[in-house]
């Protein structure tokens, strides 16, 4: 396996500017990055170098997801951090940040490096993973070690087992004490409970899934992250609101801090970009999230957010169910769904329709998770950086079917849409782990790390 690759001829896309040049890897690394004018044929004469000349195409760095449900250890009927991983790569996102709510759900630090030593085993793409926040554990909470941690979450809202944070005291507690990124899932529980019992007393167990935008409400939404962004102002916590559903929420945000310097942030996610409640007619169950898919208001008005800099980060809340599953009675059917493959094709295909631009998706997918989370030297191509990078044929289309799906569910809400391009390519530390369909296993995904 080469360790050193010459991506010539290709459109560099990084950090709002885009130029036709050339990018040297060598051993996991960025080497040099060569402008047009530059002269690459020596270089590319080298026989120990693989030259990939791009022409036509565009290289951008890899996509960094910071939510995803990889369901490793005690969920893997339906996925695990193999399969997703490969899944990831495939669609161009070459670092993710895992969820706790796993089995057993990642309440210690033990559970935690259990999932770090699985994942440098199994992984193809880099990985970060949660510290999970119950009622009761701040102590294991405070041993986090923010350098090689992502972050620490807190589910304001049902979640898997013990996950549930709903004590005001703890909530205080977490964030008074907590001095690394506090990631939050907002909804209200008690205004949810409230509306369930409404629809219930209407249609007993066959509450239509239309109904779920208006059980997980807009109100239990905004109720939720107005909580989370008061606790953190009141104790200068560094929140993150992860998957916002809603216009209202954005009265909570600002853009007039640079993203380096917010102490707030959020996300939203490709399904309440590219989804809206008519599509529940259509899909059903398949995009029941939590946070639900909302209206279209909603839905414009997020993507406005992204452009005005209000909402920082795309990501997709990758969460993985069998058919089975999800094929079940509205209440009985669990929230979640497959995105990770074509998170990044989804957006791509926004700017092909001139919804955004290819500097914003790489923008909000690729640099601000970085500088969000402070990730070590990723998220941007240049020189010294570890080589995580994408290419993308945006003149290729790729229609998803069962045939070229990699989750380990098997299905994908995008099944029957032709996306207008195709990922080619996916560098993960400079190794070429996939090219047109085929992987290369051999060499494994890093633990990233944060300069905290």
């Amino acid at each position: 396996m080469k360790t050193a690759f010459l991506i010539s001829n290709v459109t560099i896309v990084n950090e709002g500017e885009s130029a036709t040049g050339s990018v040297l890897i060598r051993d996991g690394l960025i080497e040099e990055i060569f402008n047009r004018e530059d002269d690459t044929a020596k270089i590319a004469a080298d026989k120990d170098i693989e030259l990939i000349d791009a022409h036509g195409q565009f290289l951008i760095p890899g996509v960094i997801d910071d939510q995803v449900h990889f369901r490793d250890p005690g969920l893997t009927h339906k996925a695990d951090i193999y399969t997703e991983s490969k899944a990831a790569v495939a669609g161009g996102t070459t670092s993710f940040m895992e969820m706790p709510n796993t089995i057993p759900n990642v309440l210690t630090q033990e559970l935690l490096e259990e999932k770090y030593q699985m994942a440098a085993q199994k992984s193809l793409a880099n990985y970060s993973f949660y510290m999970g926040a119950s009622n009761d554990n701040i102590e294991e909470i405070l041993k986090t070690n923010p350098k090689n941690v992502c972050g620490i979450k807190v589910f304001m809202g049902a979640s898997t087992g013990n996950m549930l944070v709903d004590n005001i005291d703890t909530l205080n507690n977490i964030f008074s004490k907590v001095k690394m990124l506090v990631a939050v899932h907002c909804e209200d529980e008690p205004t949810i409970q409230e509306n369930i019992k409404i629809f219930r007393d209407k249609y007993g167990e066959d509450v239509p899934i239309e109904a779920h935008p208006l059980i997980r409400s807009e109100k239990a939404c905004y109720k939720s992250s107005k909580l989370a962004v008061g606790l953190a102002k009141l104790y200068n916590t560094r929140l993150h609101i992860l998957h916002l559903s809603t216009e209202k929420e954005l009265e909570l945000l600002n853009n007039t801090t640079p993203l380096s310097k917010k102490r707030i942030t959020a996300e939203v996610c490709v399904h309440h970009l590219w989804f809206n409640s008519s599509d529940y007619g259509r899909l059903g169950t398949r995009i029941k999230w939590n946070p639900a898919i909302k209206t279209k208001s909603d839905q414009h008005a997020l993507l406005k957010g992204v452009l005005d800099n209000k909402l920082d980060v795309i990501a997709t809340d990758h969460a993985p169910h069998t058919l089975e599953e999800k094929s079940k009675p509205y209440f009985k059917a669990p929230s979640g769904g497959p995105l990770v493959q074509h998170s990044l094709q989804a957006m791509l295909d926004m700017v092909t329709e001139g919804k955004i631009s290819l500097d914003k998706v790489v923008e909000k997918m690729c640099h601000a998770p970085a500088i969000c989370f402070q990730v070590e030297k990723r998220g941007f191509i240049r020189k010294g950086y570890h080589a995580d990078l994408v290419l993308v044929d945006m003149n290729k289309p790729q229609t998803i079917s069962k045939k070229n799906i990699l989750y380990k569910c098997g299905w994908s809400p995008f099944e029957g849409h032709t996306f207008q391009s195709t990922i080619t390519h996916t560098f993960v530390n400079g190794n070429l782990v996939y090219e047109n369909g085929k992987f290369n296993e051999t060499a494994k995904g890093k633990r990233l790390q944060f300069q905290r």
